[in-house]
């Protein structure tokens, strides 16, 4: 893939994008992948032209998310894969990086507190002495053995900058490949994301990515804000799946690129079975959710919607696999019956139809039709 590839003249420089629904998502409340969901999963990020599909978590020996990771690795290989994995101590780290060796891990993504709060929380002290040395060891340790290093900032986006932009310079410093900005609790505008972003940029030999969390409804707004201040790569989830609102969500993501940007890097047919595959294996069923991947996106009750899509729609359906639905309960009218009738080989007097099925959709309490509903509707119409 072309990811240095520019877009419109004065527009940054197109983003690579990675996607952790197999490992934030996983780690969502209630959410537990198989492996086959994750085989699956994988090969449609890669054929859809995500460039790095993170999976799994290590701390140390004997991981639970091992299923995923062999599976992962089998489906799109180790070189399309990247764990995470957690660091607390120089010794901790160590007996992870034998873990990841074992599964075959090639890059790994090292998940570090850099606020106050979380440092306190999960390495037990604030100092940014100590922050410091922890990513310079846990770099140099994963550097010697060969891994790409990707290091984070956990609650990066709280963390400020006199902290931030040391902690980021010292990982660098010691070898890393990149550095991922996690927006851990939402909290940024995408102007704030900006200047966040640029002061990382600026430090020597960065490479910056963006995770960000959606609980403000903003992470596809401030995640394309980043790479308006240099951010090289994004990571998104499918469907947005995860804690904390959710990630920045991959179809939207995408399309927002191909909008905006004039991105047609990625193949987005793939997007709605992706999408409905992820909800599925999540054990979240077909619940509604934004963005153009959902059963409601391209699904209208108002007949100039379907006769003239594209005086309403930002992108066609067929460009992210999606269709064109009607969905309606009794606010039926002869020229959507005609719409939903095209081409089915039923025919019936519109005229007569129409008032029969509003009736019988208002005895039955206004259950959801489409058209394949319609269509069978008019054929219990015809055996009148």
């Amino acid at each position: 893939m072309e990811s240095e590839e520019a877009g419109a003249v004065g527009s940054p420089a197109l983003p690579r994008i990675s996607d952790a629904t197999l490992r934030d998502s996983a780690h969502m409340a209630g959410v537990e992948f198989r492996p086959e969901d994750a085989a699956a999963i994988a090969t449609l990020l890669v054929r859809t032209g995500v460039e790095l599909v993170e999976v799994g978590m290590v701390s140390g020996p004997g991981s639970k998310d091992a299923d995923l990771v062999l599976a992962t690795h089998e489906a799109v290989g180790p070189q399309r894969s990247m764990t995470l994995v957690v660091v607390r101590d120089r010794q901790q780290v160590a007996l992870a990086l034998d873990e990841a060796e074992r599964l075959g891990v090639h890059h790994i993504m090292y998940s570090i507190p850099t606020s106050e709060q979380h440092a306190m929380l999960k390495i037990g002290s604030p100092s940014l002495k100590l922050l410091q040395a922890l990513v310079r060891s846990a770099v140099t340790q994963a550097k010697e053995r060969g891994f790409h290093v990707t290091f984070s900032g956990e609650d990066g986006a709280r963390t400020p900058r006199e902290r931030l932009v040391p902690y980021v310079t010292a990982g660098f410093e010691a070898g890393a490949d990149r550095f991922r900005l996690a927006e851990t609790v939402a909290c940024l505008s995408p102007w704030q994301m900006e200047s966040v972003i640029a002061d990382l940029t600026a430090v020597e030999g960065s490479e910056i990515e963006i995770h960000s969390h959606n609980m403000l409804g903003m992470a596809v707004a401030n995640s394309l804000a980043a790479v308006r201040a240099g951010a090289r790569w994004i990571s998104a989830t499918v469907g947005g799946i995860g804690e904390r609102g959710g990630n920045a969500p991959l179809a939207e993501l995408l399309t927002s690129l191909r909008v905006i940007h004039g991105d047609t890097r990625f193949d987005l047919t793939h997007l709605t079975e992706l999408s409905r595959r992820a909800l599925r294996g999540a054990g979240l069923g077909e619940a509604f959710q934004p963005g153009p991947t959902t059963p409601h996106s391209f699904a209208y009750e108002l007949p100039g919607q379907l006769t003239s899509p594209e005086a309403y729609e930002t992108l066609p359906a067929e460009l992210v696999g999606n269709t064109r639905e009607m969905r309606v309960r009794t606010r039926l009218t002869g020229a959507l019956v005609e719409w939903a009738l095209a081409d089915s080989g039923v025919r019936v007097d519109v005229d007569a139809f129409t008032p029969w099925l509003i009736e019988r959709q208002e005895r039955a309490g206004g259950p959801l039709l489409d058209r394949d509903a319609v269509r069978k509707a008019a054929v219990d119409f015809q055996s009148l």
